[in-house]
């Protein structure tokens, strides 16, 4: 094992190149030649410990893969678990990491996160690198540095961290560490991180075999996914990535593991995703129920009406992974960003905005339990109705939308997604205690809406809704309609909805853009917004056109990667993911097409009745 002064340089690597690591508490993003380059410490949210995604070099990384050049031969997940294999063809070798993060280590004499590295080789011996530069947080501080045993110590305050498993000696931090890998001797790297509690060391050949361990616990959970789903492996990783991206501690699920992945490369539109948007997770909530998975649908909905306790009847926009008020919006001075795309924002500025929409994600998520046979107990119908009379009294106001513009508008999406709110509000409380009070404000409220809708929000030169009242602008939310049950869904004027969004906003191919580009106040442009495209899908097939919805799904799985992971959005010119990754939306919304796909144009409700 031999070290060298200085780490070689790196290129950017494409956003959709890397991996996800997850433990359900905290993600890794691999990029495909080994080099972990972005992971938060001690949970999603927490400071990076290596952030060279955005910060650049100086953020730090931790490499283990080739010493030399070298062409990755394959890159796949286990099948149905959380485990990542990256094998690299060098000549008449090859060498193979397989790697994850071992989820669900609390109450055991474990540490919190677990991250376990294994190099092997075959054909012959190969020369590997480890490069091991922890920088943490805003001001890439390095740590206090010890050797304990055979464990490399680094240390910050309360965080510590230990990497254990090397051969032949120490590795020293920052510089690279070559070591030889030799077949039927294979090389485990294992990282423990504590956070205010002590350091556990593992042995790598433990740290192994719970790894191992985690992978069949992964492959019985995914064994639950109802059997007659179409398109049931991409699905099923979809899935995956879901449970993979949510805070077990309390079931929140993050909408991305990254910050400021940018959505226009080299611009300023680049936005912290590390936070829970209760929008995302009530999707979450049908897309798991549908798929087969109740419990981790009711921990969704448990942690989303216990979450929104301390503002109600108001619903945050976005609320952090235990519940708590998301830290203001900063800028991270000196920090590099994704190909130059400045700046690098840590918060985020939207948690203070009004979005109407919200409430009618949310209420639905709960019709969607109690159809399921799940009844709400009495702190979640009191939430729900608190909701449902915010909504009955402030749905005539503008609001920011569910794209978070600037400047409020009347946005169409948000009425219809009040209407919403009241009709599934009046259907759970057909079997829930309600006053006739209540009963009548929210009828006359609901109704209200959809004549103000049907009045103001139809623009018959387009046969389509629009965006926003008085705009020609349409906006590609309003794909929702088939599913509320306001119109029928062989109305003219939901299918005319329907077909001018895929006609005026396509962005070419599958893709949609979520409004026409460059009208929502900010510089610059940005790519497809990938979960319009499988809401398209959705829309099709609630309508009755199954054949394009399954073509569709077809060729928009074909953008997923090798991996099966998505972005926010896609630069419909160069395939290119764009924005923060992976997204939560993303693969709920292919989830829920894939589920529509399968039921067709049934009711978005039961043959409950409500007057």
């Amino acid at each position: 094992m031999t070290g060298s002064p200085a780490f070689p340089q790196r290129p950017p690597v494409p956003i959709g190149n890397y991996g996800l690591l997850s433990d359900t508490r905290t993600a890794a993003l691999v990029a495909p030649d080994g080099g972990i380059d972005w992971f938060c410490v001690p949970r999603f949210d927490g400071d990076p410990l290596f952030g060279r995604l955005v910060g650049g070099a100086a953020a730090g990384t931790f490499r283990v893969g080739p010493a030399g050049p070298a062409t990755v031969a394959v890159r796949r997940y286990r099948q149905e678990t959380a485990t990542l294999e990256t094998t690299w063809d060098l000549g008449g070798a090859r060498l193979t990491l397989t790697e994850g993060m071992v989820a669900e280590l609390a109450g055991r004499l474990l540490p919190t996160t677990l991250l376990v590295r294994r190099l092997s080789a075959e054909g012959g011996q190969v020369d590997a690198v480890v490069e091991f530069d922890p920088r943490l947080g805003a001001r890439h501080r390095r740590p206090r540095v010890q050797q304990r045993g055979r464990d490399l110590v680094c240390q910050w305050g309360s965080l510590a961290v230990s990497l254990g498993g090397a051969p032949g000696g120490a590795i020293t931090p920052a510089t690279p560490t070559t070591i030889t890998v030799a077949p039927g001797e294979p090389v485990t790297l294992v990282l423990s991180v504590a956070y205010r509690e002590p350091l556990i060391h593992v042995e790598p050949a433990t740290a192994w075999e719970l790894l191992v361990a985690d992978e069949e616990r992964w492959r019985s959970w995914a064994a639950e996914i109802d059997t007659s789903l179409p398109f049931r492996e991409s699905v099923v990783r979809s899935l995956l990535t879901l449970r993979l991206l949510t805070y077990s501690p309390s079931q929140a699920p993050v909408a991305a593991p990254t910050t400021s992945l940018p959505e226009d490369p080299g611009g300023v539109r680049n936005w912290d995703y590390r936070y829970v948007w209760p929008r995302d997770a009530s999707i979450g909530v049908s897309a798991f129920l549908g798929a087969g998975k109740p419990e981790e649908a009711k921990g969704f909905l448990a942690w989303l009406l216990h979450a929104s306790r301390l503002q109600r009847p108001r619903l945050p926009a976005l609320l952090t992974l235990d519940g708590r008020h998301v830290p203001r919006e900063r800028e991270l001075p000196g920090w590099a960003g994704y190909l130059g795309s400045r700046p690098v924002r840590l918060g985020n500025a939207a948690a203070g905005q009004h979005q109407l929409d919200g409430y009618g994600w949310l209420v639905d998520a709960a019709w969607v339990g109690v159809q399921a046979g799940h009844r709400l107990n009495s702190e979640m119908w009191r939430a729900v109705r608190g909701f449902a009379d915010l909504v009955a009294r402030r749905w005539p106001e503008p609001d920011a939308g569910i794209w978070e513009v600037r400047a409020p508008a009347q946005h169409v999406h948000s009425k219809l997604m009040a209407w919403l709110a009241l009709d599934r509000a009046l259907r759970i409380a057909a079997t829930h205690r309600l006053s006739d009070r209540q009963r009548r404000q929210w009828r006359g409220s609901r109704d209200a809406i959809a004549a103000d809708l049907r009045a103001r929000a139809f623009d018959p030169s387009q046969s389509s809704y629009v965006r926003s009242y008085g705009s020609p602008d349409l906006d590609a939310a309003l794909l929702v309609l088939p599913l509320l049950g306001m119109d029928d869904i062989d109305s003219p004027r939901v299918r005319g909805t329907i077909d001018a969004i895929r006609d005026r906003l396509s962005a070419g191919g599958p893709f949609l853009y979520r409004y026409p580009p460059g009208r929502d106040g900010l510089p610059g442009a940005e790519g497809a917004f990938l979960p319009c495209s499988f809401w398209l899908v959705q829309a099709l097939a609630r309508t009755g056109r199954r054949a394009e919805a399954v073509e569709l799904f077809r060729e928009l799985l074909g953008h997923g990667g090798t991996l099966g992971l998505y972005a926010e959005e896609m630069d419909p010119a160069t395939g290119a993911f764009l924005g923060n990754y992976p997204q939560t939306l993303t693969h709920a919304a292919l989830i829920q097409a894939a589920l529509a796909i399968r039921t067709g144009p049934a009711a978005p409700w039961s043959s409950l009745s409500v007057n």
